[in-house]
């Protein structure tokens, strides 16, 4: 019988949660890295011992820590004994000049805009990262400030796809409220060379030659609160989600509103329907069901609480616009959590389990597609991604 494993970065340590395929009965391991940030963890689907993690400190700075034997042990890929920064890159040629004289001890690069302006650019963590799907050993990475860097050496070095930040629409990205985070890449199933990513607030992007050239792919998404609210780039995206069986229909949850492309984010279409509230983070597709999504409504952009505090996620069989509440084994009272963009997945065992963390600390499981939910584990530190690895 398969298990899972389920990856949990907190604001305080690593989780990993196993169990076998009942998802019933759980161990839980951790906290790996007590009292750092983890912002992402995510395992290998190629090697399932391989896993992923990034780890923030304000007085030690970023590193990636990969697990070969599945988090019993780790290790700092890159990097020297003593060293506290990680082996990333922060020049490109002819593309930025590099200083690290900053106070903060983090690299700080200008960099120059096709249109000859310069901008300051500072790394400062790891928002996300995303394991090839063919190759055990290549893994890309998302940063702030928003950035695209990829590891052919299981993070032993990185070089970054400087044709993202070098698009022309770069002078106009700006951070939305945690920052100018790339937080989201998925990559093509059918198409080696097609990655999708989202920043905050910029928008997605698309390229279709493995990162050389990017298009924006925001046509479509309409936000209010820009001066132009249909200008090409300048949305804040939350979160983006697409089923390898339908590589050209992505679903969106943006900064109010969710949204759905089926030409590979050409054209995009408002799929909220009957939804209480359309602002929220995650998104999610079923394994198994194509057209079957999954968001957690939150009351607003400013109240960031889900309605009336009844903790509810909306799933909709239709691809969107007709949509219904999964509430049994939820709180329906007094629950005032948020459920951030990455603290959502699903796993691929024949009944389809769906996952998501709070920032109050739980976990929550769905053995049945979301019909009925239980908690794993509570009271862990604020949540800030959920990942699962289904293993044989």
């Amino acid at each position: 019988m398969s298990s899972v494993r389920v990856l949990v970065g907190t604001r305080k340590g690593a989780f990993i949660l196993s169990s076998d395929g009942k998802r019933k009965d759980w161990q839980v391991s951790g906290p790996h890295f007590a009292g750092w940030e983890i912002y992402h963890m995510k395992g290998s689907p190629v090697d399932p011992n391989r896993i992923y993690v990034s780890q923030t400190s304000g007085w030690f700075g970023q590193l990636i820590q990969r697990s070969d034997d599945g988090g019993k042990t780790w290790q700092q890929p890159g990097l020297q004994p003593g060293e506290g920064m990680p082996a990333f890159p922060n020049k490109a040629p002819n593309r930025f000049l590099y200083d690290t004289s900053a106070e903060t001890g983090a690299p700080l690069t200008t960099h120059q805009w096709y249109d000859g302006t310069q901008h300051p650019w500072e790394f400062k963590r790891v928002w996300h990262i995303e394991p090839s799907l063919v190759e055990a050993n290549t893994v890309y990475a998302g940063v702030e400030d928003a950035a695209l860097f990829r590891s052919t050496d299981g993070g032993e070095s990185w070089q970054e796809l400087s044709g993202l930040r070098g698009h022309g629409t770069g002078p106009n990205w700006q951070p939305g409220a945690g920052g100018m985070g790339l937080h989201t890449i998925i990559l093509d199933p059918t198409n080696p060379d097609r990655i999708y990513i989202a920043i905050s607030a910029a928008g997605a992007f698309r390229t279709d030659n493995g990162g050389k050239s990017w298009k924006p792919i925001n046509k479509g998404l309409v936000s209010n609160f820009m001066p132009d609210p249909n200008a090409e780039v300048g949305h804040c995206v939350h979160h983006v989600a697409m089923h390898p069986s339908k590589p050209d229909t992505l679903f969106m949850q943006k900064h109010w509103d969710v949204m759905r492309t089926d030409d590979a984010g050409d054209n995009w279409r408002e799929v909220s329907g009957n939804l209480p509230t359309d602002f929220g983070f995650v998104i999610d597709v079923h394994a198994h069901q194509p057209e079957t999504i999954y968001v957690v409504p939150i009351k607003s952009d400013s109240e960031h609480f889900p309605i009336d505090g009844k903790l509810q996620v909306y799933r909709s069989r239709s691809g969107g616009n007709e949509w219904e509440a999964l509430t049994k084994g939820l709180p329906q009272s007094n629950c005032y959590v948020d459920v951030l963009r990455d603290a959502m997945a699903v796993d691929r065992l024949d009944d389809c389990g769906i996952y998501f963390g709070t920032t109050g600390g739980h976990v929550f499981v769905s053995p049945n597609g979301g019909d009925t939910w239980e908690p794993i584990v509570n009271d862990l530190p604020a949540v800030l991604s959920v990942e699962v690895q289904t293993l044989p």
